[in-house]
């Protein structure tokens, strides 16, 4: 076995790198970067001091989405930028385009698509799907196995739990009018989303309100409301000791 690392990518002294990685022309390395065996990091990936990369991981990859696909790309994106203090899991994968802020976490056999946007002291979990042109805020949880879909807005605080899908297209692939209305749901500050819990297309979810587990999200949920079932209904009110801002 045997690593190639480019001969314009730049990688400071002490930097830690495991067996048969590729590093390609442009990368950028921060001090106290540890790259695991097996890993490939694409052309012009800059990664933040102090960043450490699983084994098997595929970092800044250009996309090359299907002929079939809604999404086409005639250049190449810009590089990824991840910054300091992450750390990216085995066989994640991470896509040109996107930025990922400090000190975050992507788990093992996640992905991140392309043109992302990805805050500080996020966690997205084992598995997790997160599509292109999603923005996810600081402090947010992504929890095992979610998917989070195209154009989906996650805001500071959000709580998605294992296993909750968000959905982009009502007209599911038929009709060219299906672009126009395209839009993922947009889960406000403090939220919270329960395990398998479905969110319809262009759902808004107030600030600090409750999606209960299983829930079927069919409309608008307004600040602080609980709701349950099939589809989803409020409750009542989330309790004010549950609230990021207490005194509210």
């Amino acid at each position: 076995m045997s690593t190639f690392i480019h001969k314009t990518a730049k990688i400071p002294q002490g930097i830690e790198i495991g067996e048969n990685c590729v590093i390609l022309a442009g990368v950028e390395l921060g001090g106290g970067v540890k790259i695991g065996h097996n890993c490939i990091i694409h052309e012009g990936t800059k990664l933040g001091a102090g960043t450490i990369v699983g084994d098997c991981a595929v970092v800044g990859k250009q996309p090359k989405p299907a002929k079939t696909s809604s999404v086409s790309y005639s250049e190449p994106l810009p590089p990824l930028e991840v910054g300091e203090s992450c750390n990216i899991g085995t066989g994640a994968v991470l896509y040109a385009g996107s930025t990922v802020g400090n000190n975050t976490m992507v788990a093992d056999l996640a992905s991140i698509r392309e043109n992302s946007r990805i805050g500080d002291f996020v966690l997205i979990g084992r598995g997790v799907c997160i599509e292109n042109s999603v923005e996810i805020g600081n402090y947010t949880k992504v929890q095992s196995n979610a998917y989070i879909t195209a154009y989906t807005v996650l805001e500071d605080h959000v709580f998605i739990a294992p296993c909750v899908t968000t959905t982009n297209d009502n007209f599911m692939g038929r009709t060219e009018a299906r672009f126009k209305y395209m839009k993922g749901a947009h889960v406000k500050r403090g939220a919270r989303v329960g395990g398998n819990a479905i969110l319809l297309p262009g759902i808004t979810v107030g600030e600090e309100a409750f999606v209960a587990a299983g829930s079927i999200v069919t409309r608008d949920i307004l600040p602080g409301k609980l709701v349950m079932g099939v589809p989803a209904k409020v409750v009542r009110d989330v309790p004010k000791e549950e609230m990021l801002d207490k005194d509210r």
